[in-house]
């Protein structure tokens, strides 16, 4: 396609669409993208974009990442801070599958030593760890002892022994969300979710082996400080998030909001997959407190699966965790509404910031970084597809013409129904495994979908990414294991 006829070109990685756009914008709309990546952005993501700019008490700009590819309400990739007294809250901003997210760890082991083992690796983990539409986990709990996992998150973990006390450190908000309420979740919503801790899901959601090899290291020092010291060093990397809880959660959420929005609020929307309602609302209230619950239970969720990994990788090398050097690089978040503090017109000042498909990237010495992150700024995780790999980059100290906000993955190129028309999986299987990527899938129809082609180039968008100031390249890592949803 053509770029879009009204974009403003403000430098080589940013285009804005101005206020006269379209009537009702408050402020522009904001696309970081080479013209490339521009090239390949769908009209919805410029008509999404734009409506984002027309939510009351927004600030500044609506914004949209490199990755960015049409969503529900919200593109994929897109940002939105509002000022909490005046602005809204939408379940469009923040997406489905709630505290969707991505989590890191590394070992001490090296690609010779992983090889070998490897088929019984992802053998073993596609066993231990449930793939797939509708699965379960292993942790059984009763309804109200998962209400408690809601509001406890990471920290559920550790009391019952599914973590380290350090894992909690290297987790976005240290794996809980404050003042999360299960009161203000349904009862639907802890039905669908209150046996899937410890699940993968389906969809986009996967669990991969990674290797790092030498000339794939961009920032020596910075890698050494995350934890990767060896060449050829392998890592495990895996993408899942709240399940049909958050699901559910949204659901209802989107529903009530529908009801409120405009007859109780007068507030008007451009596309009712925008409905809200005033945050400090009793209706924006509640959903926060849910949409909370949601996120703690994804950070459960991710935990439970890392002690799973940490138990398959023991038993096939016959030495402990710690021994294997398992610890966490990082657990960030995407698909999340949070109050963070940043600088608004020279103040520093409380704002909620809607992230769909987008992650948070602190800069050196901000608060909420774990000490050990205080030079290097916090770990970036952004990951491509099962064929083409990862990166795993730093926040950056000039980032806050975003809110501190990057990037959270490739962001698909064409739609599953597309991907399924073209790919076959199990062919798509075979041709992995002949180019060294062993993968384990809960479904050939699902595998088809997730197919490289189907995704932008990760080196595109994390060039575009590091262009653009929001975060730069530490290690790329280039995927041997994966099992699919």
């Amino acid at each position: 396609m053509n770029l879009h006829p009204s974009l403003i070109k403000v430098s080589d990685c940013l285009c804005e669409l101005p206020i006269t756009y379209k009537p009702g914008m408050l402020v522009p709309a904001r696309i970081y993208a080479t013209e490339k990546l521009l090239k390949q952005m769908d009209q919805g993501v410029f008509e999404q974009v734009t409506n984002v700019a027309c939510l009351p008490g927004i600030i500044d700009y609506a914004f949209c990442m490199p990755d960015g590819h049409w969503g529900y309400g919200f593109p994929i990739g897109g940002m939105a801070a509002m000022d909490p007294q005046t602005g809204v809250i939408s379940p469009g901003g923040i997406g489905f599958d709630i505290n969707c997210g991505m989590r890191l760890v590394r070992t001490n082991l090296t690609l010779d030593e992983v090889q070998p083992e490897l088929h019984r690796l992802v053998d073993t983990l596609f066993t231990r760890v449930p793939s797939g539409v509708g699965c379960s986990g292993f942790v059984k709990l009763s309804r109200d002892e998962f209400r408690r996992v809601t509001e406890m998150g990471s920290r559920w973990c550790l009391k019952n022994g599914y973590a380290w006390q350090e894992d909690l450190e290297m987790t976005e908000e240290g794996g809980c969300f404050p003042s999360a309420d299960a009161t203000t979740v349904s009862d639907k919503a802890v039905e669908r979710g209150f046996d899937q801790i410890g699940t993968l899901g389906s969809g986009n959601h996967y669990l991969e082996i990674q290797v790092v090899k030498p000339e794939n290291v961009y920032d020596q020092e910075t890698a050494r400080a995350f934890g990767f010291t060896l060449p050829n060093q392998v890592a495990i990397m895996f993408h899942c998030g709240s399940r049909g809880f958050g699901h559910q959660v949204a659901t209802d959420y989107l529903k009530l909001f529908l009801s409120v929005s405009g007859k109780k609020y007068g507030i008007k929307v451009n596309d009712r997959e925008l409905s809200c309602a005033p945050f400090h609302s009793r209706e924006g209230q509640d959903y926060f407190s849910a949409m909370k619950c949601a996120v703690n239970m994804a950070f459960a969720n991710r935990q439970v699966i890392l002690h799973r990994i940490r138990e398959v990788f023991s038993t096939i090398f016959h030495r402990s965790p710690e021994d294997l050097g398992m610890s966490m690089v990082y657990d960030v978040a995407h698909n999340t509404a949070k109050l963070e503090k940043h600088l608004v017109h020279g103040k520093k000042t409380e704002i909620l910031i809607h992230r769909k498909g987008a992650t948070r990237a602190f800069g050196p010495g901000m608060e909420g970084l774990p000490d050990r992150y205080r030079e290097t700024g916090q770990p970036v995780i952004i990951g491509g597809s099962m064929e083409t790999g990862s990166y795993l980059l730093a926040g950056l100290p000039g980032a806050r013409h975003t809110f501190c906000t990057t990037a959270h993955g490739s962001g698909r190129a064409m739609s599953r129904h597309q991907a399924k028309k073209l790919f076959r999986g199990q062919k798509l299987q075979r041709d992995m495994e002949e180019r060294g990527i062993y993968v384990r899938t809960a479904s050939w129809g699902g595998l088809a979908e997730e197919a490289g082609a189907a995704y932008k180039n990760i080196d595109d968008v994390v060039e575009a990414t590091e262009l653009a100031g929001l975060s730069k390249r530490i290690i790329r890592l280039v995927p041997i294991g994966n099992i699919k949803g």
